[in-house]
C-alpha cells in the first residue's frame, strides 16, 4: 500500500510511530495529485512547495517528539472557500480572481495544506462542473464540495474540508464514495469562509472512514465569537468506540419522503444497509417525516434571498463575471419579496420543532443521501418511473436540506455501488449536538462492512 492510500487514522498512527515521516506522505499525495489532476480537475490550484515545506517542519517536530494532534502531518484539501493566508480564496469564479486572506479562518490549521479544492461557484449548486467524478470521469463530481470529496476519493488529499448549506458535503460525499458530515449548525465555527447563506451554512469533513471525521471534527470544533451562531460544547473528543453492538439504538426508517422518487438500485442499497444495522442490533421504528410539502420551499426561501444580500455589490458592478447558472439564482433573489423570507423563517421554526420531536421516536434516522447516483456531465433532468421528470440540482438537495433546515446533523456514509460502479450513500440525521451518536452508528456500520477503496482513475 502506498503512503496516500492510508486513512487519516492508520496514517496518524504511522507518523506518531515513526513509521512513516510527513514528507513520505505529502511526497506520495502529492505524486498521486500529478498523475489524476489532468483527468479530474479537483483543485484551484495545488500548494506543493508550501506544502513540502510544512511537511519538512511536521518532521522535524516529530523528530524533536512535538506532535500536534492527529492533523499533525497529514495532507488536506481545502474548498475553495476557506481562507489561507497566502493562498487565493477564489470560490472558482471570475468575480474574486485576485482576492487574497488577510489571515486564516477558524478551520484552516494543523494539517499540511496541498491545495484548494474546486467549489460549484460560490457554492451555489450541486454539481461542481469544472471537476470529475472520481469514479467515472464522464459524470458530475456532485456539489458544490465536489473537488473536496474528489480529492479524497481519488487519493489526491488524505482529508479535505468542505461546507454544506443544502448538502453539499454530503452530496458529492456520496457521489464519490467517501464519508461527509454536516455538524451541526453553529458546532464548527465559519469565521474566514465565504458564506453562500449565512443562516445555513455548516462546514465539515470529508473523509474516507467514519473514524477519519472523527478526528477532523476533534480538530474543528471550538466555540469562535467572531461567528455569531458559534457554540460552545462539552464534547472534546468525537472518536467512536471500537465496538459494533447497536443493542437498544432506535433506528428510525422514513415512510415518507425519503423513499419517494428514489432509484430503485439506490433504495435497495439503503434498505440493506438499514437491515445490517438491525442485524447490529439496532431496532427499526416506522417514522413519519413532518412538513415535507414545505422543506424545498423553506430551503430555496432562505437561501436565495441571504445569497443575494451577500453579492449585492458584485452583482450589480461586474454581473457578468458569474457564470449563467448562479447569475440566475442571484437576479432571482432580487425578486423575492420580504415576506416570502419571512414565512420561510417562521416554516424553519414549526420545521425545527417538528424534527425535535420527531427525534423523541428514534436515535437517528436512516435513509438515501441522494436519491440517484452521479448523473451525466451534461444531463439536467431525472425521470422517475411514475414519469416525474425532476431537475439534477432539486433532486440532489431534496434529500439532504432538512438537515440544513432544521441544523440537525448529518453523516453520510458509503452504502455500495450501483450496476454502473457508481458509489451509493446512506445518510444518518440525529439530534442537534448528537454526532458522538451519528459517529458511532456510522463506525459500526462501516466496521462491518468491505474495507474501503479508493477510485479507480
Amino acid at each position: 500500500m502506498q503512503p496516500y492510500e492510508l486513512s487519516l487514522a492508520a496514517a496518524a498512527d504511522a507518523i506518531r510511530a515513526r513509521k512513516l515521516s510527513p514528507v513520505e506522505l505529502v511526497d506520495s499525495v502529492l505524486d498521486r495529485v500529478e498523475k489524476v489532476e489532468p483527468h479530474l480537475e479537483a483543485y484551484v490550484t495545488v500548494t506543493a512547495e508550501r506544502a513540502r515545506q510544512a511537511a519538512r517542519k511536521a518532521e522535524r517536530d516529530v523528530a524533536a517528539g512535538r506532535p500536534h494532534g492527529s492533523l499533525h502531518g497529514i495532507p488536506m484539501g481545502l474548498k475553495d472557500l476557506i481562507d489561507v493566508v497566502g493562498a487565493a480564496t477564489t470560490a472558482s469564479s471570475r468575480v474574486r480572481t485576485d482576492h487574497r486572506a488577510q489571515a486564516d479562518s477558524t478551520v484552516a490549521a494543523g494539517a499540511v495544506l496541498v491545495g484548494k479544492t474546486h467549489t460549484h461557484e460560490f457554492a451555489y449548486g450541486l454539481t461542481t462542473p469544472q471537476t470529475s467524478n472520481a469514479w467515472d470521469r464522464d459524470r458530475v463530481a456532485g456539489g458544490s464540495s465536489g473537488g473536496s470529496a474528489v480529492a479524497v476519493a481519488a487519493g489526491a488529499a488524505t482529508f479535505a474540508l468542505g461546507t454544506d448549506t443544502g448538502g453539499s458535503i454530503r452530496v458529492p460525499s456520496a457521489l464519490n464514495g467517501v464519508v461527509g458530515l454536516k455538524p451541526t449548525y453553529g458546532l464548527v465555527p465559519r469565521h474566514g469562509v465565504t458564506s453562500l447563506s449565512w443562516s445555513l451554512d455548516h462546514v465539515g469533513p470529508i473523509t474516507r472512514t467514519v473514524e477519519d471525521a472523527a478526528l477532523v471534527l476533534n480538530a474543528l470544533v471550538g466555540h469562535d465569537p467572531r461567528d455569531p451562531a458559534s457554540l460552545a460544547t462539552s464534547v472534546t473528543d468525537y472518536r467512536p468506540g471500537a465496538g459494533t453492538d447497536l443493542t437498544g439504538l432506535r433506528v428510525g426508517v422514513p415512510r415518507n419522503y425519503y423513499f419517494d422518487h428514489v432509484d430503485p438500485e439506490v433504495e435497495a442499497a439503503v434498505r440493506r444497509a438499514i437491515g445490517h444495522l438491525e442485524g447490529l442490533g439496532a431496532r427499526l421504528v416506522e417514522v413519519e417525516i413532518p412538513m415535507t410539502r414545505y422543506i424545498q420551499a423553506t430551503q430555496w426561501g432562505l437561501m436565495v434571498p441571504e445569497a443575494t444580500a451577500y453579492h449585492e455589490r458584485t452583482l450589480r458592478t461586474v454581473p457578468e463575471l458569474y457564470q449563467a447558472d448562479v447569475r440566475i439564482l442571484l437576479e432571482a433573489g432580487e425578486l423575492m419579496p420580504a415576506g416570502d423570507y419571512l414565512r420561510a423563517q417562521r416554516s424553519r421554526t414549526l420545521m425545527r420543532q417538528a424534527w425535535a420531536h420527531l427525534l423523541k421516536e428514534a436515535d437517528v434516522i436512516a435513509a438515501p443521501t441522494v436519491p440517484a447516483t452521479a448523473v451525466k456531465a451534461d444531463q439536467d433532468t431525472l425521470t422517475w418511473p411514475d414519469g416525474t421528470v425532476e431537475g439534477v440540482s432539486d433532486a440532489y438537495v431534496r434529500l439532504s436540506a432538512p438537515a440544513n433546515i432544521t441544523g440537525v446533523p448529518s453523516l453520510s456514509v458509503p452504502a455500495g455501488h450501483d450496476t454502473n460502479g457508481l458509489p451509493i450513500g446512506m445518510q444518518l440525521l440525529g439530534r442537534p449536538l448528537g454526532e458522538p451518536v451519528l459517529l458511532r452508528v456510522g463506525h459500526a456500520y462501516e466496521q462491518t462492512q468491505p474495507a474501503h477503496r479508493l477510485a479507480t482513475v
